[in-house]
């Protein structure tokens, strides 16, 4: 079998409602594949101002908003409507890649089938409940996770730091590597804009502490916010420069009044907002990968990130940066100092992650998960006549 013979049903959650890694990844992803010939349908809820135009043909499947998240729908079960248009498709592969009802619905009707599923794991939705208090939920979550990608016939994730936890979880047999890529024509050193710095009111002496992502707090805002506290504490010059919107930006500027919110940036805006800035702080534990922490890197920025999936993959801890216990805020502080105070480490670190981040080529990546479907295929039994 060839490129051009694969018939691709790939399920998401949210394919372009909100701007995130996810999605970001998998319309790059749709976008290489109808380059090399194959035929792609999207199924994924939709809402009447989705962040950016799909990339391929999308199906919009029934859903309903997510209380307190608005921006986000959750997709049900499959209709007559997409069972039809599924039916008339003809994938020879499901690709699934958010644990939801429609999801789980879409690997019941590919198993019938007898056709190869692959799911794809982008976040660590089994951390999500210790953000809103609910952390004893998490044995819970992690069973219903295990049941539902036991199901699949191979997961694809992008860090082999997350794969081990999925190993780790038993959560399949069949685990693979779908990094992610950078684009160098946004993300690069380059990019710095003095002028922009200053139009926000940043001076060329000052150390900007950048956060890159949505606001939310599964990205660790907390943590962030406590950090920047001792820093000021022990009064160590800096300014915070945030980039990104959410439903939590009111909380995160009511925490850092003195901060710089630059808003939500795209394209090559926000490659210029990242390079901007002096130093990355991560200190989230969610991410499968850290998209946020490569672009930092491409743009020759230290990151200061959370020892966890994702950037453990990325950050070479005391070379292009420094990865700390998740949640130790002392330890946090103290990285960030050495960086604050000293411009030729920041420089030197910032050298090395940006010639790390030049091994992440897009085509090269994508090429990977068409190489799975292409075995996934040849691997499954056929279905009797």
């Amino acid at each position: 079998m060839q490129m051009s013979d694969l018939r691709i049903a790939l399920f998401s959650g949210n394919y372009n409602m909100t701007t995130d890694g996810a999605n970001r990844a998998l319309n790059r992803l749709v976008e290489y594949l109808l380059r090399q010939g194959a035929e792609v349908r999207v199924y994924s809820p939709t809402n009447a101002e989705p962040a950016f135009p799909p990339t391929g043909d999308l199906v919009s499947l029934p859903s309903f908003a997510i209380p307190g998240r608005s921006e986000y729908r959750l997709p049900m079960a499959l209709n007559g409507r997409v069972r039809r248009d599924l039916a008339a498709f003809k994938p020879n592969v499901v690709h699934v890649s958010s644990p939801d009802v429609s999801a789980h619905r879409a690997v019941t009707w590919a198993r019938h089938r007898r056709l190869p599923v692959l799911a794809s794991v982008h976040t660590r939705f089994d951390t999500y409940p210790r953000y809103y208090n609910m952390a004893w939920a998490e044995p819970a979550l992690t069973a219903l996770l295990r049941r539902f990608y036991r199901r699949c016939d191979a997961l694809v994730t992008p860090s082999e730091s997350m794969a081990q936890v999925l190993r780790d979880q038993r959560m399949n047999y069949d685990i693979g590597i779908w990094s992610r890529g950078v684009d160098r024509t946004v993300f690069n050193p380059g990019r710095r804009d003095p002028a922009w710095r200053q139009q926000l009111g940043l001076a060329d002496n000052e150390v900007a502490v950048g956060f890159l992502g949505r606001l939310v707090m599964e990205k660790g805002l907390d943590v962030f916010s406590d950090t920047i506290d001792e820093l000021r504490a022990r009064e160590i010059p800096h300014r915070v420069l945030v980039v990104g919107e959410g439903p939590a930006r009111e909380w995160f500027e009511a925490r850092l009044p003195d901060a710089v919110f630059a808003g939500f940036q795209g394209g090559a805006d926000l490659g210029r907002a990242v390079a901007s800035m002096d130093v990355l702080f991560n200190p989230s534990i969610t991410e499968t990968f850290g998209n946020v922490t490569l672009e930092a890197m491409a743009c020759g920025l230290p990151v200061v990130a959370a020892a966890a999936t994702g950037s453990e993959s990325l950050v070479d801890d005391g070379r292009s940066g420094r990865l700390v216990r998740p949640g130790a805020i002392h330890h946090f502080a103290e990285a960030l100092r050495g960086y604050i105070e000293d411009p030729a480490l920041r420089a030197k670190h910032g050298a090395a992650g940006e010639a790390r981040s030049k091994d992440f080529s897009w085509d090269r990546i994508n090429q990977a998960v068409a190489d799975t479907y292409l075995r996934l295929i040849r691997q499954k039994p056929k279905a009797q006549p």
